[in-house]
This record gives C-alpha cells, structure tokens and sequence, in this order.
C-alpha cells in the first residue's frame, strides 16, 4: 500500500489557549487511536514551531555546516504530522479529513513515491 504525509504548517494554526491546545490534542489523540486501531498508523508527532528547531544544515564544499536554530529566511514550519499505509488517496483524504475536523485547522495530503526504506529494509533499533 501506498504511504501518506498528513501534515500542517505551524503558521495555518491560530492563537490558542493552554486549555484549547490540550482539547485539541485530546481530539487528535482519538483520531490517531482510530488510525491505531485500523492498522494503518506508520508515525505521527506534533507541536513543532521555530522554537523546537535544534539546527540547520547545509553542504558546503562537501562538508555539512551547521547553524543553531531555525534557517533565517524560512516562512513557514511544519507544525505536526502524520504518516499513514493506505491504499489509495481516498483513504489518506478520509484520515486527512477527520484530523482538520478535530483540530479545526487545514491539512495537506502528500503521496510517498514508494515505500521509504526505513520500514522495508532496515533494521530497528531496540
């Protein structure tokens, strides 16, 4: 089956409450749950902002330059994200759905060429 990229940039997300964001969570929670309990959950995170970046890193010369905190000139952040296994694009539309109804905030839905090799070929870390 095909992998999906559900994901929301931190700027299409409004000012919230401590409170708010806690109710927001809860509902995703039980959309994630959903998504457990269907078999078709890869991975999921979330609260991430310009404040949750650790570094950027460019190639220069072949060597990687690194640069404490976000990348100056970027606009926008992914703000959470959600991959799911599912067999075509009205399914990734279906989940897609529920979590912008349960966050009351967009999402975008992106198709994965093929299978990432993490899942396929590598071994797992215990």
């Amino acid at each position: 089956m095909p992998e999906y990229l559900i994901t929301f940039n931190d700027e299409w997300v409004p000012e919230h409450t401590a409170e708010q964001l806690r109710a927001k969570a809860a509902a995703a929670r039980t959309v994630t749950d959903d998504m457990l309990a269907e078999g078709v959950l890869v991975f999921t995170n979330g609260a991430l902002d310009r404040s949750t970046a650790v570094c950027s890193v460019v190639s220069v010369g072949g060597e990687a330059v690194f640069t404490d905190g976000p990348y100056a000139e970027t606009k926008e952040h992914l703000g959470g994200f959600a991959v799911v296994d599912v067999p075509d694009d009205e399914a990734a539309r279906y989940w897609a759905g529920r979590l912008a109804t349960a966050l009351d905030w967009p999402q975008e839905v992106h198709r994965f060429p093929g299978l990432g090799p993490a899942r396929s070929t590598w071994p797992r870390r215990e």
